[in-house]
Protein backbone atom coordinates (compact mmCIF):
# COMPACT_ATOMS: atom_id res chain seq x y z
CA UNK A 1 0.00 0.00 0.00
CA UNK A 2 1.01 3.58 -0.45
CA UNK A 3 1.97 5.43 2.72
CA UNK A 4 1.78 9.08 3.75
CA UNK A 5 2.81 10.64 7.05
CA UNK A 6 1.13 13.29 9.18
CA UNK A 7 4.38 13.86 11.03
CA UNK A 8 7.66 14.12 9.14
CA UNK A 9 9.56 12.78 12.14
CA UNK A 10 7.76 9.44 11.67
CA UNK A 11 8.81 9.35 8.03
CA UNK A 12 12.37 10.01 9.16
CA UNK A 13 12.03 7.30 11.83
CA UNK A 14 11.22 4.78 9.12
CA UNK A 15 14.09 5.70 6.81
CA UNK A 16 16.93 7.12 8.93
CA UNK A 17 18.76 4.27 10.71
CA UNK A 18 20.42 6.69 13.16
CA UNK A 19 17.21 8.49 14.16
CA UNK A 20 15.25 7.24 17.16
CA UNK A 21 12.68 10.01 17.54
CA UNK A 22 12.85 9.77 21.32
CA UNK A 23 11.52 6.19 21.32
CA UNK A 24 13.25 3.12 22.70
CA UNK A 25 15.14 0.89 20.29
CA UNK A 26 12.48 -1.81 20.65
CA UNK A 27 9.70 0.58 19.61
CA UNK A 28 11.72 1.87 16.65
CA UNK A 29 12.38 -1.71 15.52
CA UNK A 30 8.69 -2.62 15.91
CA UNK A 31 7.64 0.52 14.01
CA UNK A 32 9.96 -0.25 11.11
CA UNK A 33 8.70 -3.84 11.00
CA UNK A 34 5.08 -2.60 10.90
CA UNK A 35 5.94 -0.18 8.13
CA UNK A 36 7.36 -3.04 6.05
CA UNK A 37 4.14 -4.99 6.63
CA UNK A 38 1.99 -1.99 5.70
CA UNK A 39 3.92 -1.35 2.49
CA UNK A 40 3.69 -5.05 1.52
CA UNK A 41 -0.08 -5.29 2.12
CA UNK A 42 -2.48 -5.30 -0.80
CA UNK A 43 -5.27 -3.71 1.29
CA UNK A 44 -6.51 -3.42 4.88
CA UNK A 45 -7.92 -6.97 4.85
CA UNK A 46 -4.31 -8.10 5.19
CA UNK A 47 -4.10 -6.24 8.51
CA UNK A 48 -7.23 -7.93 9.87
CA UNK A 49 -5.98 -11.35 8.72
CA UNK A 50 -2.79 -11.07 10.78
CA UNK A 51 -4.04 -11.16 14.36
CA UNK A 52 -0.58 -10.29 15.68
CA UNK A 53 -0.99 -6.77 14.26
CA UNK A 54 -3.89 -6.10 16.61
CA UNK A 55 -5.50 -3.97 13.88
CA UNK A 56 -8.63 -2.35 15.28
CA UNK A 57 -11.01 0.45 14.41
CA UNK A 58 -11.00 3.27 16.96
CA UNK A 59 -14.00 5.14 18.38
CA UNK A 60 -15.02 8.38 20.09
CA UNK A 61 -12.56 11.19 19.32
CA UNK A 62 -10.61 8.88 16.98
CA UNK A 63 -13.39 7.92 14.56
CA UNK A 64 -11.86 7.15 11.17
CA UNK A 65 -8.60 6.00 12.70
CA UNK A 66 -7.17 2.55 13.34
CA UNK A 67 -4.58 1.21 15.77
CA UNK A 68 -1.88 -1.39 15.17
CA UNK A 69 0.03 -2.96 18.01
CA UNK A 70 3.75 -2.21 18.24
CA UNK A 71 4.03 -3.99 21.61
CA UNK A 72 1.85 -4.42 24.70
CA UNK A 73 2.05 -0.70 25.49
CA UNK A 74 2.57 1.22 22.23
CA UNK A 75 0.25 1.57 19.21
CA UNK A 76 0.69 2.94 15.71
CA UNK A 77 -2.31 5.12 14.78
CA UNK A 78 -3.21 5.22 11.09
CA UNK A 79 -6.00 6.35 8.80
CA UNK A 80 -7.09 4.67 5.57
CA UNK A 81 -7.49 7.12 2.71
CA UNK A 82 -8.74 6.84 -0.83
CA UNK A 83 -10.77 4.09 -2.45
CA UNK A 84 -9.85 0.65 -3.71
CA UNK A 85 -7.70 -0.15 -5.56
CA UNK A 86 -5.81 3.05 -4.66
CA UNK A 87 -6.12 3.09 -0.88
CA UNK A 88 -3.30 4.55 1.13
CA UNK A 89 -2.30 4.35 4.78
CA UNK A 90 -1.77 7.71 6.45
CA UNK A 91 0.47 7.33 9.52
CA UNK A 92 -0.78 9.66 12.25
CA UNK A 93 1.28 8.94 15.36
CA UNK A 94 2.75 6.48 17.81
CA UNK A 95 0.93 6.54 21.15
CA UNK A 96 1.36 5.04 24.60
CA UNK A 97 -1.86 3.19 25.43
CA UNK A 98 -1.05 2.87 29.15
Amino acid sequence: MDVTFGDLSLERLEHDAKYGGGFSGAIVKAFRRRMQQIRAASDERTFYAHRSLGFEKLERDRVGQYAMRLNDQWRLIVELRGTAPHKAVHVVEIVDYH
